[in-house]
């Protein structure tokens, strides 16, 4: 497991504690509003979203590692705006006023949202936990067929085009021969890391196998995915992908691009890029080959 992962399950353990001091301080809001208990005066503060149990830690004890999730400044947001409204219906019951229903409405309709932010983020931590791949942070062929699912039915209601690259990394066992394991270990995360860089935040790559990894270029034709492609092949094989061994390891690559065609099954293509980059192969690896039909 690698040390990322490992400040993943912490933060993940670490959120869950927080969601459980939220839903708490939910419950205690409502009993407070209904049996017109004394109201905690740390809810009518404007800083009342920082101060709760859930606001410490989102604010003095969020790991660096969460930031990285979309969800997370949607958290935020509806937190603040939850506890405006908490105060607002606090106000009321104190001074014995009856709660308007619009108040009501809304204070509720923030909980559900903060619920449902919550369970989004949870759940996109809980996806990068149990569907990437731990060494190279790709995600696992576990959720590639959905994902491409998705991106065929854009296809067949030509609503986008979308393309399928296999890439494959050259003579990648005389690396471990070479180097030892540990070494080629690093080289291939190395080399996922600059593919993933180099590429758009909503392209995806999937482990395929050992060292072939499969890319899904939505919104892509096939001369823009060769032309991303090839400018990644070249770049990649100047830098060094591990550079604590005697000698720094550089790593070339070979690719095959292929149409999602919207005509033919998923697999078809995944077939056609695999034979492009066979094609790639035999012409002298280090190079890129688009699926044509013979």
């Amino acid at each position: 497991m690698s040390s990322r992962d490992d400040e993943l399950w912490s933060a993940l353990r670490n959120f869950e504690q927080a969601i459980r001091h939220h839903e708490e301080w939910a419950k205690a809001i409502t009993r407070t509003v209904i049996c017109r208990l004394a109201r905690d005066q740390q809810d009518l503060s404007e800083l009342a979203h920082r101060n709760c149990q859930f606001g410490q830690w989102y604010y003095h004890r969020l790991p660096p590692v969460l930031m990285e999730f979309p969800a997370m400044a949607a958290v935020a947001v509806e937190h603040e705006r939850m506890h405006r409204l908490a105060s607002r219906v606090l106000l009321a019951a104190a001074n014995e006023e009856t709660v308007t229903t619009g108040d009501h409405d809304s204070f509720f309709d923030a909980l559900d949202r903060m619920r449902l932010q919550l369970l989004t983020l949870k759940n996109e931590i809980e996806d990068t936990l149990y569907n990437h791949d731990p060494l190279t942070g790709a995600d696992t062929r576990i959720g590639m067929l959905t994902r491409l699912r998705e991106l065929w039915e854009l296809a067949k209601r030509e609503i986008q085009t979308c393309c399928v690259a296999i890439m494959d990394l050259d003579n990648f066992k005389a690396i471990n021969d070479t180097h030892g394991h540990v070494a080629g270990d690093q080289a291939l995360s190395g080399a996922v890391h600059y593919l993933k860089e180099h590429l758009r935040p909503y392209d995806k790559v999937f482990r395929y196998g050992g060292e072939e990894f499969l890319i899904a270029l939505p919104d892509c034709d096939e001369a823009t995915a060769l032309s991303v492609l090839e400018r990644i092949r070249e770049g990649m094989a100047t830098v060094p992908m591990a550079s604590n061994t005697d000698t720094p390891i550089l790593l070339t690559a070979s690719f095959g691009i292929a149409d999602l065609a919207a005509d033919v099954p998923i697999e078809t293509s995944i077939e056609r890029a695999d034979a492009a980059l066979y094609e790639a192969k035999i012409a002298g690896r280090n190079r890129t080959r688009v699926w044509r039909p013979r």
